[in-house]
């Protein structure tokens, strides 16, 4: 009877054993399958996909949805080009929408971790002055990456201030509005979201106007979150437009809230001025629009910047303002500059104008000692043209 016992024991416990381990096995067996059918391969690493499609964010498209919605990418739908790639006006039968397709192109500087980024940041943001990423796709067989957002019937924001047509520009009115809901998206990205979002490229051509004019930013290839309450976070490498980039970013690859301010302290000057962040002057220099202006702003005659198109129809207290409020912002030390609240806060008139020194600021003295051979390689080849930039409306880093 004891060996008996004993041996209805034994098969007892190898059978919750066998049982366990059957549990564990097919748990492994889930997980490998499951790892394998995520990864897919882009330009040939393999890259994990499959964090792209939980939950409920934009839809995942087959290229042949895009290809359809474009007339296969015709040239007659491109609405743009620019570093990433090509921009292409597109209709979703299926949704019954209209779209914008940004199509990456296949030489660009924009890998799979942009992409990734672009989608999972922007995936969890929902604001009235972002643009709204409707869905995305990925085509193993062409390598083709592509996002579709919602279609911004009067393009970018460039595209009307530099318009040839005098009918066109944009009349101070629109203007001050685009200004008001630019620095809203970013209190938003800033302030408001669980975590600190950097876009790190803002720039009128990124900026998107809606049928009525209200502005959205858009473009979030370069964006970072910052977790530690929006303070500078370590990059290899400067990311960002020339013209409007932080100086600070610039030399040292460092960038923060305070760079997004910056560019939009920037982007201010350029809408109220009607001029690209860096001018040629008519003895063949260059000069930036920031240092023009602060010239301007120490001699008493802050005015004589504004754009001549306007021809004087403007609100003066809001031209004030916003130029102003841009100078303060692309103030060379960082420590100095308002955060977006603040700068947002005098725009519409609820906190007085700050005062500013007459003269700019010097940039070098705000910058840091370089911390080794490669960083100061980079200081040393960008020092020599943060005043003196070659004259373009931007030309991408990354």
């Amino acid at each position: 009877m004891v060996v008996a016992g004993g041996s209805i024991a034994s098969t007892v416990a190898l059978l919750l054993f066998l049982g366990v381990f059957r549990s564990y096995f097919l748990q492994w067996r889930k997980g490998r399958t499951k790892s394998a059918g995520s990864l897919t391969f882009f330009r040939g690493e393999a890259v994990e996909i499959d964090e792209l499609e939980q939950g409920t964010g934009p839809k995942r498209f087959s290229y042949d949805e895009l290809a359809a919605a474009t007339d296969n990418f015709s040239d007659n739908r491109k609405l743009g080009e620019g570093g990433f790639g090509s921009v292409y006006r597109g209709f979703l039968e299926e949704l019954n929408l209209p779209v914008a397709v940004k199509r990456v192109s296949k030489s660009s500087r924009q890998g799979w971790k942009e992409f990734m980024s672009e989608v999972k940041i922007i995936s969890r943001l929902r604001h009235r002055n972002l643009v709204l990423l409707i869905g995305w796709c990925y085509d193993g067989v062409s390598d083709d990456l592509l996002l579709a957002y919602e279609l911004m019937h009067n393009g970018s924001v460039d595209s009307h201030l530099y318009h040839p047509d005098p009918e066109k520009q944009l009349p101070w009115s629109t203007r001050y509005k685009i200004v008001l809901g630019l620095g809203s998206a970013l209190v938003y990205l800033h302030h408001e979201t669980e975590q600190c979002v950097v876009h790190r490229d803002i720039k009128p051509s990124n900026v998107m106007l809606g049928a009525s004019f209200g502005s959205k930013l858009g473009d979030f290839g370069l964006a970072r979150v910052i977790d530690d309450g929006g303070r500078r976070s370590q990059t290899t490498t400067p990311a960002g437009t020339t013209g409007y980039m932080d100086p600070e970013c610039v030399a040292t690859g460092r960038t923060s809230v305070e760079s997004d301010v910056y560019s939009f302290g920037v982007v201010l000057l350029e809408i109220a001025c009607g001029r690209c962040p860096v001018m040629t002057l008519q003895n063949g220099s260059t000069v930036h629009l920031v240092q023009r202006v602060w010239e301007l702003y120490g001699a008493g005659k802050l005015l004589d910047a504004a754009d001549a198109r306007l021809a004087g129809d403007y609100i003066v207290q809001e031209m004030e303002r916003v130029m102003t409020v841009g100078l303060w912002c692309a103030h060379p030390d960082r420590s100095l500059r308002p955060t977006i609240k603040r700068a947002v806060n005098v725009l519409q008139f609820d906190a007085p104008l700050p005062s500013l020194p007459a003269s700019m600021p010097p940039i070098a003295a705000y910058l840091p000692p370089p911390a080794g051979p490669s960083l100061g390689s980079v200081t040393g080849s960008h020092s020599i043209n943060l005043t003196a930039i070659p004259n373009n409306s931007g030309v991408d880093l990354v």
